[in-house]
């Protein structure tokens, strides 16, 4: 499967979450963690121009990123977070409820 229908299906599984969808930084793979920061094992990568569905946030370890600095972390599925810092939410706060 290419990487721009690998794209399409992820922006499409997130649409029919029910939860809200957010773009991830054009131009990068994010690593999707096991738990809120950097010390988690990496569960799988996000292809090139993803979409996330966040259904929770929560505070974890710091991370610089195109959107910023922050300690945010966006759980997107069962066991995976991505840093916000990654995630185009429009804020430097919270857009979810806490984990």
């Amino acid at each position: 499967m290419s990487e721009k229908s690998e794209a399409g299906q992820a922006q499409s599984l997130a649409a029919e979450s029910g939860f809200q969808t957010f773009p991830v930084a054009p131009g990068y793979r994010v690593n999707v963690r096991s738990g809120p920061g950097t010390s988690y094992s990496i569960v799988k990568v996000l292809p090139y121009d993803s979409y996330v569905s966040i259904r929770c946030q929560g505070p974890g370890t710091t991370v610089s990123g195109p959107y910023g600095t922050t300690n945010i972390w966006d759980c997107i599925g069962n066991g995976q977070f991505v840093s916000d810092a990654y995630v185009h939410t429009g804020t430097d706060g919270y857009v979810a409820t806490r984990c």
